[in-house]
Formats: C-alpha cells, structure tokens, sequence
C-alpha cells in the first residue's frame, strides 16, 4: 500500500477508471490545466489529453446538462461542481432531470454519471461556500449519494461510483484533502452502501460521516482514555444506499446512539437514522437519541465562530458526557 492525501486519492481513483474504460470522460471548471481549484486532479489533463479531460466555462447548467446528455449517448461522464453551495444553481437538472430519467423513461435510458464536489466547512471560505449539503440531495429519489473520509475509500468509492449504472453524487471534504492515509495499489473498487465500524466498543454508538469521522473517532479515543467508556464508531461513507443493517447491529449492542453531522440541525441525515432506529429498536434504546449538530444557522465568517459552529472533537466527547448523565 502506497500513502497518499486524500486528494492524491482522488486524481488516482478517476486515473484508474479512465484507464480502464474509455467511455469515462471528465469535465469542469479548472479540473484540466490548473489541476482543480484544491490540486484532486493534477496530472490528469497530461495524462488523458484535452478530448477526456475537459475544461468548461464558469456554469454549473451548462456543466450538468453536458453530462447528463453525455451519459444519455453512451459515455460515464464525471462532472465536477466546484462547491457543493453550487449545486443552488444547477438544482433543476439535477433533482428533475438527472434524478429522474430513468424512471421517466421506463428504464430505456440510464444515466452513469458521477457529480463531485467539494462539500463542507472549517477552511474560512464563509457561509456561500462552506456549507454541508449532502442532505440535499439524500432527499431526492433516483440519486445515490456518497461521502468518503479517507484517501482509501476516496480510491474505492469513486471507482464504485462511475462503474454504477445510476448518477452518484459524491461528496469530498474540502478540510480532508491534505489528510494521508494507505491506499490500496493497483486496481481497488469499493462498494456502495456498506458503512464501516471503525472503532469497536458496548457503552455507546457514534455514527458520522465525511470531515465527522475523525473528529468522532478522537472523541471516542478520549472517551475511553479519560474516562473509561467505550463507544463505537460507524463511518456510514454512503447515504444512499444507507446501510441500515450496520446502523441497527451496533445500536443494538450498545442501546444509545449519537449522530455528528456537520449539516445545520433541522432535517439533517441524522434525523432520518434517529426515525429508522427509534421505529426499529425502540425496545432495544436505553436513553433518547442525541444529535449532535451544527446549529440552524449560515457558517460565520469569523473564524472562532466557525469553529464554534461546526461540531468540535470537545463538543462531541463533551455532548455524550452530558447524556451519559
């Protein structure tokens, strides 16, 4: 295994799929000779030439209709969307276009496209483009929608992705590009839907997902170090397909759970897995469900107000002590 960043990871996973199918195309803003506004496609352009690796003007329709009509004739586009706060601007084809054509066609046409984007807070860019929107688009019917928080299943998960006959929206965290971490060599293809346990304990259940993962695997590190509780730790990686089965087993051996999310408070993701949960294993719950959140707010642009805002290692390990009474 080679140690790579995670947007090392990027650029690899896209190489590996456009060397292997000559259908998979890339096109985007400054995705070419520049490498991508965060430096996850260098290489590419040299690589694949001007016809594969396209870049577009500054417009996020004509970006997605392009690939929608691509993926329509034959090819795997991969569009990238700069920030995931865009995706505002090109909702239409996605939610009513791209999300929908396959039912609205009776399956004649499928649409094997991957949308990434840069999603999250914590890098000072302010409320237009820090927010966490993979919300937005769990809410949709016909969208698989992925988030990875390590270089490894960056690797596995884009390749999944643009193998998957449906449109994936995949979310990469702008504050997890530096992180290294070992990723396979060669040839690596992970799998949609399937959460990963990171950290095994009785006493309490944390599910996260993206930038929430490592945050909530420190938490559960001092947890047990300071304080001798022992939590597990779901890294859920996609939200659809949303891997129940998971979530249900490690709630089941620890009776409580708690869900990081870096969305704003009100129908965030964790809402829909504390209504799965408390429908499915209320009997098995021994205290009410905790959110933990970021508030119903617009990011700050003062820096220590967004770290405020954005649940916080000391937020999380702080929350659980509280409910643990």
């Amino acid at each position: 295994m080679a140690e790579l960043t995670y947007r090392d990871a990027v650029a690899q996973g896209i190489a590996q799929e456009m060397e292997r199918d000559e259908d998979v195309v890339f096109l985007g803003e400054d995705i070419g000779a520049a490498g991508g506004v965060f430096k996850a496609t260098v290489g590419l352009l040299d690589q694949f030439g001007p016809t594969r690796v396209r870049d577009t003007p500054i417009a996020e329709q004509a970006i997605l209709g392009t690939a929608m009509g691509a993926a329509m004739v034959g090819l795997k586009p991969i569009a990238e969307i700069m920030f995931s706060d865009f995706f505002a601007v090109c909702w239409d084809i996605v939610a009513n276009e791209i999300a929908k054509t396959r039912y609205m066609t009776n399956g004649q046409v499928s649409l094997p496209l991957v949308i990434r984007t840069a999603n999250g807070g914590g890098l000072r860019f302010g409320a237009q483009h820090s927010q966490s929107i993979e919300n937005w688009a769990m809410m949709i019917p016909g969208l698989k929608v992925v988030a990875p928080s390590s270089p490894a299943d960056v690797k596995g998960l884009l390749a999944a992705a643009i193998r998957d006959p449906d449109p994936v929206i995949f979310f990469e965290h702008k504050a997890l590009y530096p992180v290294k971490g070992e990723v396979p060599d060669g040839e690596y293809v992970d799998k949609l839907g399937e959460a990963k346990v990171l950290v095994q304990g009785d006493d309490l259940t944390i599910v996260a997902l993206a930038n929430m993962v490592p945050r909530a695997v420190e938490a559960a590190q001092r947890l047990k170090d300071e304080h001798g509780i022992h939590a597990t730790v779901v890294d859920l990686r996609s939200l659809v397909p949303l891997d129940t089965q998971t979530i249900f087993r490690e709630v089941s051996k620890t009776g409580r759970l708690f869900t990081v999310e870096e969305n704003p408070r009100l129908c965030g993701w964790g809402a829909e897995i504390s209504s799965l949960v408390s429908e499915e294993l209320f009997w098995d719950l021994d205290a009410p469900i905790t959110r933990i959140t970021t508030p119903h707010i617009p990011l700050p642009a003062a820096d220590h107000l967004e770290d405020m805002t954005i649940p916080s290692v000391d937020r999380i390990t702080d929350r659980i002590l509280k409910s643990l009474g």
